[in-house]
């Protein structure tokens, strides 16, 4: 039987370094925990063995997971739960962990050969937001999400969580200037949509006077502040989604969700 690695394994030791932004970057790797996500991980390995470097796993958890490890060409370390509790970011760690290679790609890719749609994040601070928008665009059929500067780490424990393994799906760009961006596919043909409560265009007539055909790319703001009115003002229009009700206003993740739906629509 391989003996179990502990926290203070130097293998663990690095690992740990990836719950910080800083480790990440430094080893180009972050963590994925949980069934859901190493499954994504580990498919993606098979086309692209580079994609995933190592799987950490406790003995019960190897155990309820055999059908997912068996035939994985993937390294499997088994760790002392006390190990996987250091590596997880969770109150209630799964005792189940991937180090995958970080998945970004230049922005000048994107812009070279757009999606048929994609989105944007300007200042998204909530990193359970930042993995929500990038699962809801994954469902929507997006191709790319950009994570502007000073948006959340789309690799961060949260934002992997709330992705739910979308993130092994789409193209990220992180840190790109949204400014040079929008011009850029703009220039490409690529309808730039600004999401404003206040905006001059509701959603439904976007749908109906063609502005959601494609391709798009959809921006969303910070939280509280929204997208910045330089962005804004750069977009092709700022659309708002009616509300009938007495909200003041819709969650970051919501509002996404119903903006890529209807573009998904419009678009199929």
């Amino acid at each position: 039987m391989a003996e179990l690695l502990t926290e203070r394994s130097g293998r663990v030791a690095a690992a740990r370094k990836l719950t910080r932004r800083a480790g990440r970057d430094d080893a180009g790797a972050f963590l994925a925990e949980g069934r859901q996500a190493v499954a994504e991980a580990l498919t993606l390995a098979e086309a692209d063995p580079s994609a995933v470097r190592e799987v950490f796993a406790t003995e019960t958890a190897a155990a309820a997971h055999r059908d997912l490890l068996a035939g994985t060409a993937v390294p499997v370390r088994l760790v002392t739960e006390k190990a996987a509790g250091a590596l997880s970011e969770t109150v209630t760690p799964q005792g189940l962990l991937a180090v995958c290679a970080l998945r970004d790609v230049p922005a000048e890719r994107l812009a070279g050969s757009p999606p048929s749609l994609a989105v944007g994040l300007a200042g998204l601070a909530d990193p359970g937001n930042a993995g929500t928008v990038l699962r809801t665009a994954d469902a929507c059929g997006a191709g790319a999400v950009v994570f502007g500067a000073g948006s959340a780490d789309p690799y961060g424990g949260k934002a992997v969580r709330a992705s739910a393994g979308s993130l092994f799906h789409l193209d990220v760009v992180r840190g790109a200037p949204l400014g040079p961006l929008i011009a850029g596919l703009r220039a490409r043909g690529v309808t730039v949509l600004a999401a404003d409560g206040g905006g001059e265009t509701a959603l439904d007539d976007a749908g109906t006077s063609g502005l959601l055909a494609g391709p798009v790319l959809w921006l969303f703001g910070n939280e509280a502040r929204g997208v910045p009115p330089e962005l804004a003002g750069a977009a092709d229009a700022r659309v708002r989604i009616p509300m009938r009700g007495r909200a003041e206003s819709l969650n970051l993740a919501a509002a996404a969700a119903i903006c890529l739906y209807a573009t998904q629509l419009a678009q199929s």
